[in-house]
């Protein structure tokens, strides 16, 4: 595997490419209701990154209760339905600041992008948003057996990409998506709150702060 001379970028989607983890809270607080458990930001916070199905197992954990294979598959699809149905006015304009402009620069100079989120409806939102043919790579839920904070999903990406982890750059809001990016030694830049993402080599608030000379 050759290491390309510049790095390569990953990106997380909910929270960095566009405000979608507002929708995935919603949603998670009427299962959470359902469990006659109320899902609080802090709880939210900690189900960032996370595959849906490791999400539900926290709640249920927090909750207290236990749920057959059946309710919990049926958790699962109804959490969906409500997120998806929420996404339906889901356009460009809910691209987070800077990043689009950050993207298209980082195209025009060589740096290949790549995305790495644990969602499954990840490509759906990219085409929403009208930026899914800027993506060299796409990895989601789909492609992968563990989600964050397991680095698989980051290892197949610099695979897909031909290159080595070293040479990664990664773009997350989300401490479990840090703490995988660090395991395999790629460049790991915050997004947001620094509080939560103290484990990340660099912190912005947003792409606004960034520079490509920065990297």
């Amino acid at each position: 595997m050759t290491k390309s001379k510049r790095p390569t970028f990953i990106f997380d989607l909910d929270g960095v490419i566009t405000k979608t983890e507002t929708h995935h809270f919603e949603a998670w607080k009427e299962t959470g209701a359902f469990l006659n458990y109320q899902i609080t930001p802090e709880n939210n916070e900690a189900l960032k990154g996370v595959s849906r199905t490791e999400s539900l197992k926290k709640i249920i954990s927090w909750s207290g209760k236990e749920v057959s294979s059946q309710v919990f598959d049926r958790l699962l699809k109804e959490k969906n339905d409500r997120y998806l149905a929420s996404l339906s006015s889901l356009s460009e304009d809910d691209i987070m600041d800077g990043v689009h402009e950050f993207i298209l620069e980082a195209k025009a100079n060589n740096h290949q992008i790549v995305l790495y989120s644990s969602s499954k409806n990840a490509k759906m939102i990219l085409t929403k948003l009208n930026i899914i043919a800027l993506f060299d790579a796409i990895v989601d839920g789909n492609d992968v057996t563990n989600s964050k904070p397991h680095p698989e999903g980051f290892e197949l990406a610099a695979l897909l990409s031909n290159t080595v982890p070293q040479n990664c750059v990664v773009f997350e809001d989300s401490s479990s998506g840090i703490l995988a990016a660090n395991q395999i030694g790629m460049t790991t830049i915050g997004i947001g709150d620094a509080k939560s993402l103290s484990m990340a080599s660099r912190i912005y608030e947003n792409f606004k702060e960034i520079s490509l000379n920065d990297f």
